[in-house]
């Protein structure tokens, strides 16, 4: 029963962003992004629905989730972590975790098994998306995701910013006052300052300039922390782990 009430629920979630579109048109690359992001959405709900209203990044790993290897910092490498034990409730397909205009777009062929087993057919290679990890739908506006092309400041980086090449990931502090910028990858081609998709905290996915993040997101963009002991801020910030 379970098995048939995610699938359904995944099925609604891509048929209504389907219905968006136009007809005869094809979606465009941002737009599939966005919609994957809102399937991804909807994933973690269906997920924290059966694990006490938590989301994977604050449940234990006895309960399925990966809150211990998030008591440290430096967990940028885990990222994928995130979305492997979200399998099920993710259709078992891990395209939708993978942007179109990625230029890394490396698709897996299915996801690694759970931490802590790992093998080379799903990793941060495979990902798209960061993953703010103190984000859920008890704060609806927190951050809880988007497009891996994010750094720091207010000039765009011409790479992918917070997210390295060599797929190692990163684990970032962003201070909710700013700025940071879409660097100039994925889905900034035309905006010279930058652009780029984001997932809230209840779910509704977003597609921002930098200066709409900044002023519209970033700023009210609180959530539970999360943070390794020592390491929490002085500042109001938020965690995010890029692939």
């Amino acid at each position: 029963m379970c098995v048939v009430i995610v699938v359904l629920a995944l099925f609604v979630a891509m048929l209504l962003a389907a219905m968006t579109r136009p007809r005869g048109l094809k979606a465009s690359p941002r737009s599939s992004c966005l919609n994957n992001l809102k399937v991804i959405g909807t994933a973690y709900r269906i997920w924290a629905g059966d694990n006490g209203g938590l989301v994977s990044s604050q449940a234990s790993v006895t309960n399925g989730g990966w809150k211990e290897l998030l008591s440290k910092a430096d967990q940028g490498a885990m990222c994928w972590t995130n979305y492997a034990l979200m399998e099920n409730d993710l259709g078992r397909w891990p395209k939708l975790v993978l942007c179109p205009s990625d230029d890394r777009n490396t698709v897996a062929g299915a996801f690694a098994p759970p931490y802590p087993a790992h093998t080379a057919a799903f990793g941060n290679t495979t990902c798209s998306y960061f993953v703010g990890v103190g984000a859920n739908d008890v704060y609806p506006q927190s951050i809880a995701g988007g497009d891996r092309n994010l750094g720091p400041g207010a000039k765009p980086d011409p790479d992918y910013g917070y997210s390295p090449k060599n797929g190692k990931g990163n684990d970032v502090a962003i201070p909710i006052s700013g700025p940071v910028s879409w660097s100039l990858k994925v889905h900034s081609a035309g905006y010279t300052l930058g652009a780029g998709n984001i997932l809230l905290g209840d779910g509704s996915g977003q597609q921002v300039s930098t200066a709409t993040l900044n002023k519209n997101w970033l700023c009210n963009a609180r959530d539970s922390g999360n943070w390794p002991a020592g390491h929490v801020p002085a500042s109001p910030s938020i965690r995010l782990v890029f692939p």
